[in-house]
């Protein structure tokens, strides 16, 4: 085996659409320096392949089919803390890169920047820096210095579980399906819808059904 292979770095790769992980596993492969260990389609097969594959770090997207990737992030920055992880998502930065940040990822990346951008920002994962994009980067660095408000327009206010859930209601999920989806009661999912609608300043439950999906269709 040459030196070059016994050097690559190990990713994987967790995403539930099979296209999108193709195109991760083509745009790796041009990087000598860089192998596939592993691909996941759910979180519950990414903690699998994480303790068995050993990778040296993991590209995770927000939605997947089984669980959500922040819980997943949450999940392994407690139980393998030194896992580099990389965001790589359709949903807006100004929206997530902060909370995926403050969850334990060390980059994020929007698939509109993925092909230009996916490999440089692994690089600098594995290098041991925080990879944003230029803009979003600048945008912290504002904020930090002149408490600015949160980004993200409105939904900025939601916490974290709120936005998962009011994702999850743009998809078309009812509050049972959520409730399944997250590992939490019905009531508590109720709950949060209703923080969802008076922070969003909505009607009823109907606008945030409409908001949601409204949201969701932009993306």
């Amino acid at each position: 085996m040459s030196r070059e292979l016994l050097t690559q770095a190990r990713i994987l790769i967790v995403d539930d659409h099979p296209v999108v992980r193709l195109g991760i596993r083509q745009m790796i492969a041009g990087d000598a320096g860089l192998s596939i260990c592993g691909e996941a389609d759910s979180a519950e097969s990414a903690v699998g392949l994480v303790k068995s594959a050993h990778p040296d770090l993991a590209i995770i997207d927000l939605s997947l089919g089984r669980g959500t990737g922040l819980d997943l992030i949450r999940l392994l920055h407690e139980s393998v803390p030194d896992l580099p992880m990389l965001v790589l998502s359709m949903h807006d930065e100004a929206l997530f890169a902060e909370r995926v940040l403050r969850a334990g990822a060390r980059g994020y990346i929007m698939k509109q920047q993925a092909i230009a951008g996916l490999v440089e920002a692994i690089r600098q994962v594995l290098a041991g820096r925080i990879y944003l994009s230029e803009r979003m980067a600048q945008s912290v660095l504002e904020r930090l210095g002149h408490d600015s408000p949160q980004p993200g327009g409105r939904l900025g206010n939601l916490t974290d579980r709120e936005l998962e859930v009011f994702n999850l209601i743009g998809h078309g999920a009812s509050t049972t399906d959520i409730a399944r989806q997250l590992n939490l009661s019905i009531k508590t999912i109720e709950t949060y819808r209703a923080n969802i609608k008076s922070k969003l300043d909505l009607k009823d439950a109907a606008d945030v059904i409409r908001y949601a999906t409204s949201w969701v269709e932009r993306l």
